[in-house]
């Protein structure tokens, strides 16, 4: 080679968007060997990129396989380089390490492995001859990094809470001020460390703030800016509740889709039901409004967003409201207001409170009836409702509340046990199927049921059968406090949601 195409390659060795583009082997979808080459979603990132970047993702969008060659390229071509990959579990941390660190490394050209040795080689770790270092691990734990990548965080803030806690507080501040971080999930519902990321991210991106090196910059990517997310629309019909959806997408967010784009969405959506908008998300928005794994009413909640019964329900002045409460003494108590029409229901508004006393509640009531002419029937309240106030004059919650006009109380048994507990919460679920929720008056609440879930069991790998005691228990025991009640009140009502009549549209 002479010295001109010599300087020439040495040149392009100097670039990393051409390394990149050039250098590395990965295997597609159908496990073949290729050429890894940037698409626009991952080229957008390298120009775009920060300190500290967070990512809510649709799948298949390839961040994960460009951030990890990324940080292979930069251990590669820099002495003494750390980089740390977290990754949710120790399957998809083998995963990782085996196709997108070990194999972009062992199909390198020969000259520049032989150049740049791999001193250690083991199972979820590089050590190279320059003094840089390449782990895979499920926790971090080291004195310095220069990058890193926490994979599946959303995943990691609901099954483990503490370590996600211990990844915000331990290994992001391994990383120094100079360094960089990639945090990328698929949205696991409301609440969580991953949550909370990418919310105070979004809102300094809405607000056009300028970020310093510690500020998080928000990325997102929806599904339908991939070219290869469309088929063929002849042969695919679209169900009215989809084409509302993208009714809504165009007229609200301005997202226009074509024929070959709501075809592979309903395909799509036939097979994902409730997880769709999770997986492929639209918006931030509807991200985080998709079904968290283990959540007790996640398919109750997509069959009302499906049939469009999540959305404006005024307040029916010839119906009485009735209201659902959760009674906390420490935490929140929060309170459900439900009208019946028919054999339907419909929940028109939702309060919370925290650290107040019954006379608080009372007045918001009281205030209720004043302005909006709320005509109230019956108040159900759980089991603790028949207990004393802490510091009070010795009666109960139940005659203190009468006392103050919220009457009459019904007061719903406690469940025996995980088996009534669980047929409770069947009850739940069957009774949200003939529900009209305000998704405005209502949207904590609905939180609240949408992030309702099963406790994960660290040691056996699996969900408990037992709830997770979080911010979101009190909103969903109101409301099964409600439910229940109704259906021992009246148990010939209380229905399935396909045998339901539809509503008069005049109502709405």
């Amino acid at each position: 080679m002479d010295s001109a195409k010599a300087r020439q390659v040495q040149d392009k060795f100097k670039d990393q968007f051409w390394r990149l583009n050039n250098l590395y082997w990965i295997t597609d979808k159908a496990g073949r060997k290729v050429l890894f080459r940037m698409n626009p979603v991952q080229e957008n990132l390298y120009w775009e990129m920060h300190y500290r970047n967070v990512i809510l993702k649709a799948r298949q969008k390839g961040f994960t396989t460009f951030i990890d060659l990324f940080g292979l390229d930069s251990a590669l071509f820099n002495s003494n380089f750390n980089f740390g990959i977290i990754a949710h579990s120790l399957d998809d941390a083998t995963a990782i390490f085996r196709h997108k660190i070990q194999f972009p490394y062992e199909n390198l050209p020969s000259a520049l492995r032989e150049t740049i040795t791999a001193t250690v080689d083991r199972a979820g770790e590089l050590v190279f001859s320059n003094g840089s270092t390449v782990r895979v691990s499920t926790s971090y734990r080291s004195a310095t990094l220069q990058l890193l990548h926490v994979s599946e965080y959303g995943k990691i803030s609901i099954k483990y809470p503490e370590k996600a806690r211990e990844i915000k507080t331990g290994a992001f501040e391994a990383v120094g001020l100079e360094g960089m971080i990639f945090v990328e999930s698929t949205a696991e519902g409301k609440g969580g460390e991953f949550y909370d990321l990418c919310h105070t991210a979004k809102k300094r991106k809405d607000e056009g703030i300028e970020l310093s090196p510690l500020d998080w910059k928000f990325f997102f990517e929806p599904w339908y800016t991939e070219a290869g997310y469309r088929m063929n629309p002849v042969a695919v019909a679209v169900p009215k509740e989809l084409q509302q959806y993208f009714d809504t997408l165009e007229h609200k967010h301005g997202i226009a889709l074509d024929a070959a784009q709501k075809a592979w969405y309903t395909a799509k959506s036939a097979t994902l039901a409730g997880d769709m908008k999770q997986e492929y998300p639209s918006t931030p928005e509807e991200a985080f409004e998709a079904s968290v794994e283990g959540a007790y009413y996640a398919e109750a909640m997509a069959w009302l967003r499906r049939h469009g019964r999540i959305t404006q329900v005024p307040h029916n002045p010839g119906a009485e409201v009735n209201t659902f409460w959760d009674l906390g003494r420490n935490d929140t108590t929060e309170i459900w207001f439900h009208q019946q029409v028919g054999r339907e229901h419909f929940i028109i508004n939702h309060f919370a409170g925290s650290g107040e006393a019954i006379a608080y509640y009372a007045n918001y009531l009281k205030e209720r009836a004043k302005e909006d002419g709320y005509v109230y029937g019956k108040h159900y309240m759980p089991h603790d409702s028949r207990n004393t106030e802490l510091f009070g004059d010795g009666r109960t919650r139940i005659e203190v509340a009468e006392d103050l006009g919220i009457k009459p109380v019904v007061p719903i048994r406690r469940a025996k046990g995980p088996e009534e507990l669980a047929d409770d919460i069947e009850t739940t679920r069957n009774f949200l199927k003939s529900c009209w929720i305000d998704k405005a008056k209502c949207s904590k609440g609905i939180d609240a049921l949408d992030n309702y879930r099963k406790e994960w069991d660290e040691n056996r790998g699996t969900w408990k059968s037992s709830p997770l005691h979080n911010w979101a228990s009190n909103g969903a025991d109101s409301m099964r406090t409600g439910a229940v009640g109704l259906k021992i009140e009246k148990p010939e009502e209380f229905i399935p949601a396909k045998d339901l009549c539809p509503p008069a549209e005049a109502y709405y």
